[in-house]
């Protein structure tokens, strides 16, 4: 038997327990930021998805993250994530492993030149220099991660540029009351008398 073999069942076996591997966090649904980091150099598959990064002494540090949580039914979600710390890097995010959409698109930024606001998330949010995305999610159970699309570049110093890979970045959840449909005929109701009154006025 070749040694060839058990060197690939061990590739193999250490492939899966790495997928295997990965940081659940239960996101509330209390409007707080929860951060989360891209780098390569950290991340255990040496790729660019979400990562937990707070404490390189922490048994999860540079494992997958996911947030996850549960959106009852009559209620509404809105799922806020946002780049920080230098400008230029955009995501793809993803629920329950689909693409559920990419954050906004903003100019490709160089290390050195590129705005910074380290880790102000609201700050961030702000800035159109910053890339965000906003998504409506209607009652489920969820499974957010995500993945850099575009990243801060990086000058050799001789005319070429390439991928930083490395960002901080943020979650956060808000939910809401579906509202009744008895309520929204009241709105309704309430905007076309107002629409009326105006009309009349305009008319005199």
């Amino acid at each position: 038997m070749s040694s060839f073999q058990p060197a690939l069942l061990a590739a193999v076996l250490a492939a899966s327990s790495l997928a295997a591997q990965a940081t659940t966090l239960n996101l509330a649904a209390d409007a707080q930021w929860q951060a989360f980091g891209v780098d390569n150099f950290s991340a255990i598959s040496m790729g660019t998805e979400w990562i937990d990064n707070a404490d390189s002494n922490a048994a999860g540090f540079g494992t997958p993250l996911d947030f996850s949580f549960t959106i009852a039914a009559g209620f509404v979600g809105q799922l806020t994530v946002v780049d920080a710390s230098m400008a230029g890097d955009t995501f793809n995010v993803f629920s329950n492993g689909h693409l559920l959409g990419a954050t906004s698109s903003v100019p490709v930024q160089v290390y050195g030149s590129a705005p910074d606001v380290g880790y102000d998330y609201d700050a961030a949010l702000l800035s159109n220099a910053f890339s965000r995305g906003v998504f409506t999610l209607g009652a489920g159970t969820y499974s957010i991660t995500g993945a850099l699309a575009q990243s801060l570049m990086l000058d050799d110093g001789q005319g070429g540029l390439s991928p930083l890979n490395a960002t901080a970045g943020a979650v956060k959840l808000s939910v809401s009351a579906v509202p009744e449909p008895s309520s929204l005929a009241l709105v309704f109701a309430a905007l076309g008398a107002t629409w009326l009154v105006s009309r009349r006025g305009a008319s005199r």
